[in-house]
């Protein structure tokens, strides 16, 4: 970079609250082929396809933002991999990578494409990957995703560690459901050098007649239970996302830990996330948004209102989200599903 390029290098985004933001996830489909029962209800409608941003449009607004100080992107869905062309995206923004202008470029899956897709994540930069996968359990597995089956995301998770990928696992606790396997995900995680992160499940979206206030399982509960047989170091470790990590003496990997409801984690929030409609949500537990659409659309060879509707939307994000349990209902529960936003 020359050193007027450096001189002339956009202001970073600036939040009301002095919060660099860096870290933008983006759902590049709503549609999955689970219909997991805390994120889904089973008869989904799904968004028309005219109403999406196209790869292209995907990477104009990703570079954009790129150009704008992101430094980290997460890919999301629904499932990502159920995107029809979707390497030609991942291809094409891993160029940044390559430039440096973006530090990482990652996948947040549900495991059952990567048998077919793990190579060429590899190849377009992907160094890392997380899976979310709630139970070992064939019959739960079934249960809980309706539509999917644990073999097929074991053979991917085989594929994705064969590829180069690091794999983390993302599984949400569940009251009544996953709570016997604690110990079992732990060294099965373990055994295969994986992390795990645990979430608390959030209130987002009409699932039907699945109760979350019967789903929540607190994780003040599951890491007292963890720590029943493995000794837990806290690690300093903050990425400026939600997670709160440990080490486990015993095996050496790390947990972490996602509690939006029995502990906030918005102080060091750097992150905004966009949905495959091009709606920016500065903040997951709210519902203000920005249309980055239009500007988009709207102005096909001038990128410069584009930048404008960026920076006015970070201007606009909330100091945190609104989610409570608390009183026994799911107060702040958001109308949107966690598919279309992203999760």
């Amino acid at each position: 970079m020359s050193d007027h390029a450096a001189n002339t290098a956009p202001a970073p985004l600036i939040d009301p609250f002095a919060r660099r933001v860096s870290y933008l996830r983006v759902s590049v489909t709503d549609r999955c082929d689970f219909r997991c029962v805390y994120c889904m209800s089973e008869n989904m409608s799904f968004l028309p396809k005219k109403e999406l941003l196209t790869l292209e449009e995907l990477d104009r607004l990703c570079t954009t933002f790129i150009g704008l100080g992101i430094r980290k992107l997460r890919i999301t869905g629904g499932e990502p991999l159920v995107r029809k062309g979707i390497m030609t995206f991942f291809d094409r923004i891993g160029r940044h990578l390559a430039t440096g202008a973006l530090d990482e470029l990652t996948l947040t899956t549900n495991g059952s494409q990567l048998a077919r897709f793990a190579g060429p994540l590899f190849d377009a930069g992907i160094r890392r990957i997380n899976l979310s996968l709630d139970t070992l359990d064939t019959a739960k597995f079934a249960e809980i995703t309706r539509w999917g089956r644990l073999a097929q995301v074991l053979n991917g998770i085989d594929a994705a560690q064969a590829a180069g990928l690091r794999v983390k696992i993302n599984a949400v606790a569940l009251k009544g459901f996953n709570e016997d396997e604690l110990f079992t995900l732990t060294e099965w995680c373990a055994s295969r050098d994986m992390d795990l992160t645990w979430i608390e499940v959030m209130p987002m979206g009409d699932i039907g007649n699945e109760s979350r206030l019967g789903q929540y399982w607190s994780l003040d509960s599951l890491r007292e239970r963890l720590a029943t047989r493995y000794t837990l170091t806290d690690l300093a470790e903050r990425t400026g996302g939600p997670a709160r990590y440990v080490r486990l003496g015993e095996t050496g990997q790390k947990i972490g830990f996602i509690t939006p409801l029995s502990h906030n984690f918005c102080e060091s929030c750097n992150r905004v996330r966009m949905t495959c409609t091009g709606q920016l949500y500065m903040c997951l537990g709210q519902e203000d948004q920005a249309d980055l659409r239009a500007p988009l659309r709207d102005h096909p060879a001038d990128d410069a209102p584009l930048r404008a509707a960026i920076r006015n939307a970070i201007a606009a994000k909330p100091q945190g989200h609104d989610f409570d349990y608390s009183r026994q209902r799911p107060d702040g529960q958001m109308p949107r599903h966690m598919s279309h936003t992203g999760g």
